[in-house]
């Protein structure tokens, strides 16, 4: 059994509202190929998304065992939220579907969380967030998840949440400058709130903050989304 020589391989699956991403991870969480990519597709429903990861799987060779970072509230394999996605999405059993498509086992959970376990240290407070189509939370208490956190819809500032003041849409129409002053002030917010000891930024849009950062604030590649896939099948986070 590959499980019991090591060598067993999990596909690590990053869906986003722009884009759905691949890799296969070795047992430690080393990437044993090349991260693919393809856009989202439009509408972003179950089927189609179910789709396109089925196409980057068969690009990616043999693995026994699958991860899926979901960007909205997962429990129990079912997903509940899907903002960025379709409607189609509330209530859909996604772990037995994928799994039923793939003929693989499969575990689900939400993007930030998955992007949270690539990125944490495991020790004290501990908050990711992500800046991309929406806006992604996960806390950790010294390594332990609290899931589906859902901080991008809480209230802000000015009436709107953290994720209409900063998702890519507004970045895009506000322009860099303006977002990294909110974004500036969205750190002291959450810092006052969680306390935490350290804060996580990633996702596809922290390669345009441009702050002076605390020292307890850190920037933290993309591909975080598709390391954390291994941490789903420790036996702690079963």
């Amino acid at each position: 059994m590959a499980e019991e020589n090591g060598s067993i391989r999990t596909l690590s699956v990053d869906i986003g509202g722009s884009g759905v991403k691949a890799i296969v991870l070795d047992i430690t969480g080393t990437p044993l190929t090349e991260r693919v990519r393809l856009e989202t597709p439009q509408p972003a429903t179950p089927e189609v998304v179910m789709n396109a990861i089925i196409v980057l799987a068969t690009a990616q060779g043999e693995f026994h065992r699958v991860s899926v970072g979901f960007p909205g509230v997962v429990r129990c394999g079912v997903t509940e939220t899907a903002v960025n996605l379709h409607p189609d999405w509330i209530g859909f059993n996604f772990e037995t579907a994928l799994s039923n498509h793939l003929h693989k086992p499969v575990r689900v959970i939400n993007d930030a969380d998955m992007q949270g376990f690539g990125a944490i240290a495991g020790k004290g407070v501990e908050l990711v967030i992500t800046l991309g189509t929406g806006f992604g939370s996960a806390l950790f208490l010294d390594g332990k998840l609290v899931p589906n956190m859902e901080m991008g819809h809480h209230q802000f500032r000015k009436a709107e949440t953290y994720e209409q003041q900063l998702r890519r849409a507004e970045l895009e129409k506000i322009g860099e400058k303006r977002w990294n002053r909110r974004l500036e002030k969205a750190i002291a917010s959450l810092q006052h709130l969680f306390n935490y000891d350290y804060l996580y930024i990633g996702g596809g849009e922290a390669v345009r903050v441009n702050i002076q950062l605390p020292l307890n604030v850190k920037l933290i590649p993309n591909i975080a989304g598709l390391l954390g896939g291994i941490a789903l099948w420790r036996e702690e986070n079963k």
